[in-house]
């Protein structure tokens, strides 16, 4: 069971995530309404999957969601916001977030948001993954170390698909590979680049050409 940590200063919202949550089959570990205690009670609570709300009493959600990256182990972040603001969007990226849903998104594009979360994709808002990519591909202009370290082959086939914009059971439908294997793949890219999430991998991917076609 994906245990889940709601972090948004609105009760009565906070509440209603929870509750949908809760009947979708999550476990919900931790409802809190500032950032400060949501990094205390994800070293105890220990979620998979935190739904993040940008706009707290006490810090900033980016903020939050950099602190949350040094728990152990580091849940993935799910940002939960009224905006749709390009600043606030890069800003909580930047600061690790697995990906970013604005609210007025239905029950079952949130609940299908949280899955896909926990099982290590990228998700955003329709529009908003195409302003992510954009600004990576701007980032990429920057130059890049001439050596790195080395990928097998099927590793950087799967990478190259992650860059495309494709989800773990995409990728293993097309590879005709199992979710778990393709998973593997991802998680031995990750540690051989020294990358941290999903997202890095796609700014990696983007830095070195792997997302054309």
């Amino acid at each position: 069971m994906v245990r889940v940590m709601v972090v948004d200063d609105h009760p009565m919202w906070r509440d209603g995530v929870a509750r949908d949550l809760t009947e979708a089959g999550y476990e919900v570990v931790a409802t809190v309404g500032e950032g400060r205690q949501a990094v205390r009670a994800a070293g105890a609570a220990r979620p998979d999957v935190v739904v993040l709300d940008l706009r707290l009493p006490d810090m900033s959600g980016a903020e939050v969601a950099a602190r949350l990256a040094a728990v152990e182990p580091p849940p993935r972040v799910l940002v939960l916001s009224a905006s749709a603001e390009q600043d606030d969007v890069l800003e909580a990226v930047k600061a690790g977030a697995s990906g970013y849903l604005v609210k007025s998104a239905s029950r079952e594009e949130f609940l299908d948001a949280v899955r896909r979360t926990a099982d290590g994709d990228a998700v955003f808002t329709p529009g908003l993954a195409g302003l992510v990519l954009g600004e990576y591909r701007r980032l990429a202009a920057q130059p890049a170390p001439a050596e790195g370290p080395r990928l097998t082959e099927r590793e950087t086939e799967v990478l190259r698909l992650v860059a495309k914009g494709l989800s773990y059971r995409q990728i293993a439908e097309r590879l005709v590979l199992s979710h778990r294997t393709v998973q593997n793949h991802v998680q031995n890219a990750l540690r051989k680049l020294q990358l941290h999430s999903r997202v890095e991998l796609v700014r990696y991917a983007i830095e070195h050409g792997l997302d054309a076609d």
